[in-house]
């Protein structure tokens, strides 16, 4: 299980990346869509890149995952709603969604439960 949650955590991360990095004229529209303002967007970016590296780095220092990716978790089940109240098709909650589930994941392995 230690190697699928190290694989989770790259996957997260490198989406993350992906998304708010080299996609980010995406998620300008979309919090424009939200009526969500540029500071709420950069502080959500700010604060996925931030646990992004907390989940890369709890490959080595395991102490940060729990609380990394439940905060990612929480994240992407905001990500959902964002998506339900706008109305997007259901194509745009599925990379949230498997987001959600692979930092929901983490966070049991990192605490032993499965």
């Amino acid at each position: 299980m230690i190697i699928l949650s190290i694989v989770a955590q790259i996957l997260v991360a490198l989406a993350i990346l992906i998304i708010w990095v080299f996609r980010f004229y995406n998620v300008e529209k979309e919090f424009r869509t939200y009526g969500l303002s540029d500071l709420t967007r950069n502080l959500v970016g700010s604060a996925k890149i931030a646990l992004s590296t907390l989940l890369i780095a709890g490959i080595w220092y395991k102490d940060l995952l729990f609380a990394s990716s439940l905060a990612m978790a929480l994240l992407m089940l905001a990500a959902q709603y964002f998506h339900y109240r706008a109305k997007h098709p259901l194509l745009y909650y599925v990379l949230s969604f498997i987001l959600l589930v692979l930092c929901l994941f983490i966070a049991a392995v990192s605490k032993n439960l499965i």
